[in-house]
């Protein structure tokens, strides 16, 4: 049985959003999302991938189509494939996301 704890999956940089993966297959991901305030991952969409943002902690505004608003702690948000999303943390404290694709997205 392959378990992690999403404890354990917290890491902060100045520089820019990290990125923790806790499970990943040809047919999904699974990541950690850590941003700093004022951190975001602009606007960007995939052609072929739904994605799902869960914050777990902070504050972030997202940015999903025309729709943009800020949400906490339990908040699940939708970005269906082909649509423009992105977010940032517009809080004053850390905040961390658990997001998942599906499949993952295409690379070039």
């Amino acid at each position: 049985m392959d378990v992690r704890h999403l404890s354990d999956f917290m890491g902060f940089s100045a520089e820019k959003l990290q990125k923790l993966n806790l499970f990943k297959s040809e047919r999904f991901f699974l990541d950690v999302y850590c941003l700093t305030p004022g951190q975001s991952q602009k606007p960007h969409r995939h052609a072929t991938s739904d994605k799902v943002y869960l914050v777990l902690e902070g504050r972030c505004r997202f940015r999903i189509g025309a729709d943009e608003a800020s949400h906490g702690p339990g908040a699940a948000l939708f970005a269906p494939a082909g649509v423009e999303h992105g977010v940032t943390n517009d809080g004053p404290d850390n905040a961390r996301l658990l997001v998942l694709m599906t499949p993952p997205p295409e690379h070039a």
